[in-house]
């Protein structure tokens, strides 16, 4: 079973819903054989790489509400962070443009280290409170997660590599009609939208296995004549014929 999962680093219930997948594999008896892969995914790509804007006033400015309202609406995003076990801090978070970061993820998958440079990356925006749009932080980053730092640099500052992987990524989410983040493609047949309760991840991967991989139906060719011989239950009985 192949999950593919199209996602911002800058998305709160894109990290939200990561988790909750994450738990509901964690439960899932086959899930040694689920391969999750991480797709791009920008919600702003004409986003600065720095700005001194606040979450709150982007919020404010988006939807036309006071900068104490996008505090409160917030509120209830840190709650279900927590409701995972992340921390969420809103109040230090560091705007910038993401294109950098899912370049990277695109290398470190090549590595092998995709899912772990995914979830650093995510942490650091939304826990860490760092800054994803220096080219050195992402660096630290790639270091941190096994990565060698001076090869993640050459990747960061030539804006050309791996920037065709990411627009593919793109490219692919406007054809399934993907216009919000996260998004769930399971075996390119079925569709999770959101950041879903675990309990539906969990419903939803036991559904898909039991249709892709029925349980074999066996065609009965013996007859029911009683002139057959068989054991069950722990005892044999062997038909007598008269």
């Amino acid at each position: 079973m192949k999950i593919e999962v199209w996602s911002d680093i800058a998305c709160p219930f894109c990290y939200i819903g990561k988790h909750r997948l994450e738990k509901a594999l964690s439960q899932f008896p086959h899930k040694e054989q689920v391969e999750v892969e991480f797709k791009s995914f920008e919600l702003d790509p004409n986003a600065p790489i720095s700005t001194e804007k606040s979450i709150y006033e982007k919020l404010a400015a988006n939807y036309g509400i006071s900068i104490e309202q996008a505090k409160q609406n917030v509120q209830g995003v840190t709650r279900q962070a927590a409701s995972v076990g992340l921390t969420f801090n809103f109040d230090e978070m560091k705007l910038t443009n993401t294109f950098n970061a899912h370049r990277l993820i695109k290398w470190a998958k090549i590595h092998g280290k995709e899912a772990t440079i995914t979830e650093k990356l995510f942490r650091a925006h939304f826990t860490e409170s760092k800054n994803l749009g220096s080219l050195e932080t992402l660096a630290d980053l790639a270091e941190a997660s096994g990565l060698e730092r001076n090869e993640a640099l050459t990747v960061l500052h030539d804006k050309n590599l791996y920037a065709d992987d990411v627009r593919s990524d793109e490219d692919a989410a406007r054809q399934f009609g993907i216009s919000g983040v996260p998004f769930f493609i399971i075996n390119r047949k079925y569709a999770i939208s959101g950041a879903q309760p675990t309990d539906t991840f969990t419903a939803a991967l036991q559904q898909v296995w039991e249709e892709e991989n029925p349980a074999s139906k066996l065609q009965i060719l013996s007859s029911d004549s009683g002139d057959d011989v068989s054991c069950a239950d722990g005892h044999c009985i062997v038909p007598q014929k008269k």
